[in-house]
């Protein structure tokens, strides 16, 4: 697992690089990368799709929200880039509907969105 940290018009966004391993499987792998980049000096932190565990885009299992939860609670904004058309999930696309004009988390296509949407001050 990496972290690269870049400065996006005066904020640090955290981007989780891995290849395509699941790195976020529970919420405590989610703290533990929060953590890491909020002690490299990030303020914003961007995770891809293909590493975080499939039942997170599950509602049922819970995970999603208990992840979110954890992301608000610490006030560290997040972006999800990915594609998510593959989910027909009515819930789901509503969760991520709401998710995105919340403005905290950002379910986003491409990389670029991710780092406009985090670097707006």
């Amino acid at each position: 697992m990496n972290i690269e940290i870049t400065n996006h018009n005066g904020v640090f966004v955290a981007e989780l690089i891995n290849n395509e391993e699941i790195l976020i499987k529970d919420v405590q792998d989610a703290l533990d990368i929060m953590a890491n980049a909020a002690y490299a000096g990030a303020t914003t932190l961007i995770f891809h799709q293909k590493n975080i565990t499939p039942d997170f885009f599950d509602l049922k299992t819970g995970i999603a929200g208990e992840i979110l939860q954890k992301f608000s609670n610490y006030q560290m904004p997040l972006a999800i880039v990915g594609d998510f058309s593959e989910y027909t999930s009515k819930s789901l696309r509503d969760f991520i509907y709401e998710s995105n004009k919340g403005g905290r988390v950002n379910f986003v296509a491409s990389l670029e969105e991710a780092k406009e949407k985090l670097g707006r001050k």
